[in-house]
């Protein structure tokens, strides 16, 4: 399985986070989630296709973002539980 990073902007007023998050949620059943509109995942996908399924729930002026991770992290602040599982799931160089 290979790690991405999903980060979005829903700019319209009012927009409704919902689908789309359930829509990140349905594509691995490993994905983190501590910031506010950063996600990461596990899948066996491309990052063309998970953008592509993703962008379905989105309107024309939010901005989406995958990136396929594949080197070393670095972060701060966050609980135990979303350390661990950046230690288990982010790849290594």
């Amino acid at each position: 399985m290979q790690t991405f990073l999903i980060g979005y902007d829903l700019n319209k007023t009012g927009q409704d986070y919902a689908d789309l998050i359930d829509a990140i949620k349905k594509l691995s059943s490993k994905w983190w989630h501590h910031l506010d509109s950063t996600w990461i995942i596990k899948s066996n996908s491309t990052a063309i296709a998970i953008r592509d399924i993703l962008a379905a729930h989105i309107d024309d002026n939010d901005e989406l973002l995958v990136v396929k991770l594949t080197g070393d992290g670095a972060w701060a602040g966050f609980n135990d539980k979303g350390t661990k599982w950046l230690i288990t799931n982010l790849p290594t160089t």
